[in-house]
């Protein structure tokens, strides 16, 4: 990745940063889903330089970066005018080259947490040919056989289940396929050499970096 281009979020007294994250990422990724190929791969990837992990919280920062191969690339992407409308919250730099000595290299990666309830829901309803509001409400028998070839069965409902949530830091994002809304679960990896590879409409990758400095 050689060139890049930095966007700072402003936060305000209407408009908070977890607020914020969710419309400018929002606006990201519908521009991403236009340079997708038939793979639905991007070649440009996102990085976060403010992004912490803590034992309390975890934070993405007021920060990201978008980092392409060429300088053309981020230019067909067009980050202003994707961002057009909430020009007042972000600050956005012109493009330009990767410094030539960079701190290290890091994977972004999109993580899913199993247990959340919501997640758990919504694939009970597709599996079963339900709307979503039934299967977070309604009552779930599931049946187990014991030992002894006795059956017990076990009910509960997803809308009562604890959150259980994972310690990184997400944007809550809402579905251009169904129009619901989700959390995007982002993690991190450092790695000592930089890896080639394409990105989601997310601008993450299980496999390719972006550098950090």
């Amino acid at each position: 990745m050689k060139f890049y281009l930095e966007i700072t979020l402003l936060p305000s007294l209407d408009l908070n940063l977890f607020s914020l994250w969710s419309k400018v990422f929002q606006q990201i990724h519908l521009g991403l889903v236009e340079m997708q190929d038939e793979n639905k791969q991007v070649p440009i990837g996102v990085s976060f330089p403010e992004y912490l992990i803590g034992e309390k919280y975890s934070v993405l920062g007021a920060k990201c970066r978008l980092f392409a191969q060429d300088e053309a690339t981020l230019a067909r992407f067009d980050a202003p005018k994707w961002l057009a409308r909430l020009s007042d919250y972000v600050h956005c730099t012109s493009i330009r080259p990767v410094p030539d000595k960079v701190a290290g290299y890091a994977i972004y990666r999109r993580e899913h947490a199993k247990t959340n309830p919501e997640r758990l829901a919504r694939r009970y309803a597709k599996r079963h040919d339900l709307n979503f509001d039934t299967a977070w409400n309604g009552v779930v028998e599931l049946r187990s056989d014991s030992n002894g070839g006795e059956t017990y069965p076990k009910s509960f409902r997803y809308c009562d289940m604890p959150d259980k949530r994972i310690a990184t830091p997400f944007i809550r994002l809402q579905s251009l396929s169904n129009g619901q809304s989700f959390c995007l679960w982002i993690g991190k990896s450092a790695v000592a050499a930089p890896l080639a590879g394409h990105f989601s409409t997310y601008g993450l990758s299980r496999s390719a970096t972006v550098p950090e400095f």
